[in-house]
């Protein structure tokens, strides 16, 4: 696998928990939407399109989550807030697990609302030490969260914005290569497709 700007590459335990949610995980969360400019697909076209079957739309959404992982957290799951952001400072802001995303991302989505609600997780606000908890402990609902969170919108991670999007945030933090796309590769998409079939 490619490796992720200084983080370098995940261990195979991650690679192969990632495969195994793809095997699983709904065809709804990866289907085309066409509309939807919000999208990730929409954002990743260039470095990974055109895009083909469900299974190539798997595993170039795993490849996104791999390398989103590697910014965020080095691919650790119980990495918690960020403490070099001032606006993670109450336990809904709060970042969580490899994926880094708080309780606040609710807002984006109802499925998300329903996904973690089984879990007693019923609002930002009040569960958001739940929340954390739950992105840290339950892998393969974390996988899901970002996966279907990235259909809705980028702006949940900084690693996200892309081209001039980057000019929010200072040096070097701006720079193309402290985002996911110039890491994103297509022998890892194909790799994570023979994986999936």
């Amino acid at each position: 696998m490619t490796e992720v700007f200084t983080r370098g590459t995940p261990k195979q335990a991650f690679l192969q928990e990632l495969v195994a949610w793809g095997k699983t995980a709904p065809e709804a969360i990866f289907t085309d939407q066409p509309d939807n400019k919000k999208d990730i697909y929409a954002s990743v076209t260039e470095e990974l399109g055109p895009f083909g079957d469900i299974t190539h739309r798997k595993a170039c959404m795993l490849e996104v989550m791999r390398v989103l992982a590697g910014f965020e957290s080095s691919w650790k799951w119980n990495t918690g807030r960020d403490s070099h952001n001032p606006a993670e400072n109450s336990p809904d802001t709060n970042s969580a697990g490899a994926f880094q995303v708080s309780a606040n991302s609710l807002v984006f989505g109802d499925d998300l609302k329903s996904l973690v609600a089984p879990h007693g997780i019923l609002n930002a606000k009040g569960d958001g030490d739940a929340f954390e908890a739950l992105m840290k402990t339950n892998h393969p609902l974390a996988m899901e969260y970002i996966a279907r969170l990235m259909r809705h919108t980028r702006k949940a991670n900084g690693p996200l914005y892309k081209g001039s999007e980057r000019n929010h945030f200072a040096p070097p933090f701006d720079r193309p290569e402290q985002s996911v796309y110039p890491w994103l590769s297509r022998h890892a998409v194909a790799e994570f497709q023979a994986f999936l079939a």
